[in-house]
């Protein structure tokens, strides 16, 4: 008995794994359109937000947001919605930026730059901003500051001053400008700066606290003249993880004050 053949079809069928690959090809040839396009307006954190729809394996691609019409920045994808993770990055990258910065007053060692657990901390050397036992602010120590201020305006991060002293006992209550214990010269000298930032520069206080560590925080040892100057400082901490988030329905912005430190 005769067996039919089946004829064949003049089309082709495409392996699966090329769709996959088209895709790919498709949503890189969109980046570097958009990357080469106004690649002069691009910023670290633009470039960060460009890259988050890509993570995952080059197979089916996972996580991120897609993208619509409009600049990077103004498209409802912000540092805000993006991972924990992308998030403490987008802090992180800030840090070559800032080192170049300040390297007038790194140099001059009025300022120090680190990251660590916490976040992004910029350290003042106090005997450069303040007078020895004293809480009030130098004039020319706000030019410094005021630089800072710029740096923490164009970030939703929340910001902890941190003040320090070194183990010396301070002037007399009774004398001019004295304090009772370094616990109250410490706090004084984080309120100063943390009223310079919403006073001065107009900073949005619910993003600012004040905190007093006194003496009992160094960083290096009491015993030695040097020592004793780099643990009377000011710690401007920028938190990694925390953010001021709108609340939708709510009445209050989220996160709650006791929340920055959870």
């Amino acid at each position: 008995m005769a067996v039919k053949r089946r004829k064949k079809s003049g089309l082709l069928e495409t392996p699966l794994w090329m769709t996959t690959f088209g895709d790919m090809n498709n949503l890189l040839m969109v980046f570097f359109v958009l990357l080469m396009g106004d690649v002069s307006q691009i910023t670290q954190e633009e470039f960060q937000l460009m890259m988050s729809p890509f993570k995952g394996s080059f197979g089916a691609l996972t996580g991120g947001s897609s993208f619509a019409k409009g600049r990077i920045v103004e498209l409802g994808q912000n540092v805000m919605m993006l991972p924990s993770q992308t998030k403490g990055k987008a802090v992180a990258t800030r840090l070559k930026m800032m080192v170049e910065a300040f390297k007038p007053e790194i140099e001059a060692k009025k300022v120090r730059l680190r990251e660590d657990e916490r976040g992004l901390v910029i350290t003042l050397t106090s005997d450069a901003y303040f007078d020895p036992g004293s809480a009030r602010l130098r004039d020319d120590a706000k030019a410094v500051l005021k630089k800072v201020s710029g740096i923490l305006k164009n970030i939703p991060n929340y910001v902890r001053i941190e003040g320090h002293t070194d183990n010396r006992p301070n002037a007399p209550p009774g004398a001019k400008g004295g304090f009772e214990t370094n616990w109250e010269l410490s706090a004084a000298r984080s309120v100063n700066v943390l009223r310079y930032f919403q006073e001065e520069e107009g900073l949005d206080p619910k993003r600012l606290s004040a905190v007093a560590f006194g003496q009992y925080r160094p960083i290096d040892d009491n015993n030695t003249p040097e020592g004793r100057a780099f643990n009377r400082r000011v710690d401007i901490v920028i938190l990694k993880e925390k953010f001021i988030e709108k609340g939708g329905d709510k009445k209050v912005e989220r996160p709650l004050p006791d929340e920055e430190w959870r």
